[in-house]
């Protein structure tokens, strides 16, 4: 039996199962998933602290010698290391998560679609892992010292530290979902939503696209703008030229 009649007699089971057996199917991996979490996250909890110690490494650095962080809240000293476990657990178990996600749909696609879904898996995960990095090690100390350096001399920065980690995670989220860009812009000519030339004939709105997105995002700076939106357009140019050459090769 050859692939697509292999393909053909799957679909025919899937369409033959009823849609409980759906959701025992996906009750499975989602309880593998939550599994994971809770395994991780009891793990990290002993190193909570560090995590945080971590995390506002940025901000201090950028603070002057007389100020320090503050806990407006008598839980905060607490919480805020804890969410932050969960997020840090949250990430390190999104490869398992999408694997776990893509063994459930995979059944239904044909196997040219497998061969094309599993690099993009993976790159859709390196490229999330990228955007955390970007936003912590370039980003963040540049907005925070934008921040820091322009308030007035008689202000004595002191951030809160659950505001502090609230800021952080929009910030790493909104650049972890950013570069995923090529990866979307890739799917979308894959499937015929869209072909690269009208791409290119549409990239002047694409771009001023990314400037007004980044405008509502980010803080309200014009560098968080900038610095979020030349590499969504960076990363628009990068899916569109993987594009052109699926294109090619077809």
């Amino acid at each position: 039996m050859n692939s697509s009649s292999e393909h053909i007699h799957q679909a025919e089971q899937l369409g033959e199962m009823p849609i409980t057996k759906h959701l025992i199917v996906l009750r499975r991996h989602l309880f593998k998933i939550v599994g994971l979490l809770i395994a991780l996250f009891f793990c990290l909890l002993p190193f909570a602290n560090e995590s945080y110690q971590l995390m506002s490494e940025p901000l201090r650095a950028q603070l002057p010698i007389s100020s320090s962080m503050i806990a407006t809240d008598v839980t905060a000293t607490f919480m805020a290391p804890f969410k932050l476990n969960f997020f840090v657990a949250l990430m390190l178990a999104m490869p398992f998560i999408l694997y776990q996600l893509w063994d459930f749909v995979k059944p239904a696609l044909y196997a040219k679609e497998k061969r094309l879904a599993l690099p993009l898996l993976l790159g859709s995960i390196v490229l999330f892992y990228s955007g955390i990095a970007f936003a912590y090690f370039v980003a963040l100390p540049s907005i925070l010292h934008f921040f820091i350096s322009v308030a007035p001399e008689t202000v004595a920065p002191m951030t809160d530290i659950n505001s502090y980690l609230s800021f952080c995670l929009k910030l790493f989220l909104v650049f972890g979902l950013t570069f995923e860009i090529p990866i979307i812009t890739l799917v979308l000519i894959l499937i015929g939503v869209v072909t690269t030339e009208q791409l290119v004939a549409k990239r002047r709105f694409i771009i001023v696209g990314c400037f007004f997105i980044a405008m509502f995002v980010t803080p309200p700076d014009a560098l968080s703008m900038i610095m979020l939106a030349v590499p969504m357009w960076m990363l628009f140019e990068l899916g569109l030229l993987a594009g052109k050459i699926l294109e090619k090769r077809k």
